[in-house]
């Protein structure tokens, strides 16, 4: 039998931080609560967690740092991460999504919808590494999910979260074109009404950091991106 996921709650108002803990627990979630981003570190080395759920305006560092360094960190780079904050502006999303959040929650919330989003996050988190022991190559690329390594010709090259996220999508659907719409909401799990370019410039990045392997990118004019077939893909698990 699975025992409860454990969320870590990262909000400074105690009368918030009290609600969604009793919410929380009464959906059948253990609870750990913190009140700076720097009790929230400190929680999060000594305790095993399943998902954080962060506010943005913090004392101390805010909510975006917390993420930053979280995202910066081997073992918590995959931790899903919800933001939850009175910060709705399209710019903050887009800032939050940047750095590697899961999904995005602006108050006043609805504690039956966060419980709806907090389940649909940890579902597929338990799915993808269900998935990850996949292998993926392609014309002298190889992505390794579980270990989270992508090497070109034998040599290691390094991709932010985001970057190696897009790849493995690419790589999965090769041949396929894909929407920015599609691309966002997949990658970045970011609602399809948001207009950002932010898919451009990860592209741009992934191919010049995949080389010649990376001209296989291309682009599909109107749309979006499609990983041409090499005919030498492979999928291993």
């Amino acid at each position: 039998m699975m025992s409860e996921p454990m969320i870590l709650v990262v909000e400074d108002d105690s009368n918030l931080a009290k609600l969604l803990k009793y919410n929380l627990e009464k959906a059948g979630y253990k609870c750990l609560l913190a009140e700076t981003g720097e009790d929230a570190l400190q929680l999060l080395a000594d305790r095993d967690v399943d998902l954080l759920l962060l506010d943005i305006m913090l004392p101390g560092i805010d909510g975006f740092e917390v993420c930053r360094r979280i995202r910066q960190h081997q073992l918590y780079r995959e931790l899903p991460i919800v933001m939850l904050t009175a910060k709705g502006e399209e710019i903050d999303k887009v800032l939050g999504f940047e750095l590697g959040i899961d999904d995005y929650v602006v108050k006043p919330f609805s504690p039956r919808e966060l419980n709806l989003r907090i389940r649909a996050i940890l579902k597929r988190d338990r799915r993808s590494k269900r998935d990850a022991r996949e292998i993926l190559r392609c014309n002298g690329l190889e992505v390794d999910i579980a270990k989270h390594i992508v090497s070109l010709d034998g040599n290691e090259i390094t991709l932010t979260l985001m970057e190696f996220k897009l790849l493995v999508v690419l790589l999965k659907r090769r041949g396929q074109a894909q929407s920015r719409e599609t691309l966002l909401s997949d990658v970045w799990d970011v609602d399809k009404t948001i207009n950002t370019r932010t898919i451009d410039t990860h592209i741009t990045r992934l191919r010049e950091k995949l080389g010649k392997t990376g001209k296989l990118i291309k682009t599909v004019r109107g749309l979006g991106y499609k990983l041409e077939d090499s005919g030498e893909y492979r999928e291993e698990g």
